[in-house]
């Protein structure tokens, strides 16, 4: 049976405005124009439930790694009449920095996790500097314990985490990356989060540069578009067009939270 559509956010809450494109793929880029970041995490709605994608980071590691905090991920998700303490189900793409922080933030709440991202973030592979850059060690200890506290559920490839919703193992930019299938009112709709950081990067087939497997990063877009009803619905981890291309939900939450369920405004760039 083929549940209601969900509605699906993306709330903004940190920027990086020094990066430029250089910066964001493999080899760099002839023209090096400005290029910034933006830091979302993701909310679906629906059925009577509530799912959250990723839990973003604080204003102290905004500090450690010089990124401009607009606010707490948790003040975002309450401008859409989410309450934190109420969310039961938390999706982690996968164990960077600025994707599974504010690991106290849902206190309540079951963490939905790759088993692949589990073992590359705790094994061999962070014994490598360039791999271990994007982790946080308190991130990761953070994750162990609500694994011995009996709150993470372990997926291994693709799961259905309910009627609608479903989580693909597409790895890449990381070893157990997963990226989440959404039935809205447009379709299938895919917060890919960090298998593709901007439109460009998929569009164009040119990698950012922070990754595991190249081989797979680039087989992943493939993946996405596979996964969604329209390659339009594919929505990238930060690329800040994504807050002229849908509209916010409600007035004076313009560039704070975005409806990607809505009918886009203009096309993808």
């Amino acid at each position: 049976m083929t549940p209601e559509p969900y509605e699906v956010y993306a709330v903004r809450y940190a920027h990086n405005p020094a990066a430029t494109a250089a910066h964001n793929f493999v080899g760099g880029d002839p023209h090096d124009v400005p290029m910034p970041l933006d830091y979302f995490v993701w909310a679906i709605k629906g059925n009577g439930r509530t799912f959250i994608v990723d839990t973003g980071f604080d204003q102290a590691m905004a500090e450690k790694r010089k990124r401009q905090f607009l606010r707490s991920p948790g003040e975002g998700l309450k401008t859409i009449g989410i309450d934190p303490d109420g969310i039961e189900d938390v999706i982690i793409s996968h164990m960077h920095y600025d994707h599974c922080g504010n690991y106290d933030l849902f206190p309540n709440a079951r963490y939905h996790l790759q088993d692949a991202e589990m073992a590359y973030s705790t094994g061999r592979c962070m014994c490598h500097g360039a791999l271990k850059l994007p982790l946080e060690e308190e991130d990761v200890v953070a994750m162990v314990r609500k694994v011995f506290a009996g709150r993470v559920k372990f997926h291994d490839g693709a799961s259905e985490i309910a009627p609608g919703i479903s989580v693909h193992h597409v790895g890449g930019h990381s070893k157990g990356l997963q990226v989440v299938r959404v039935w809205t009112r447009r379709g299938w709709l895919v917060v890919a989060s960090d298998a593709s950081h901007f439109y460009a990067n998929m569009n164009e087939g040119r990698a950012f540069p922070v990754l595991h497997s190249l081989a797979e990063t680039l087989e992943g877009y493939d993946r996405l578009w596979e996964l969604a009803s329209d390659r339009s619905n594919v929505i990238p981890g930060h690329d800040p067009i994504i807050l002229d291309r849908y509209p916010a939900p409600s007035s004076g939450l313009e560039g704070v939270v975005v409806r990607l369920d809505a009918d886009p405004k203009e096309p993808a760039g």
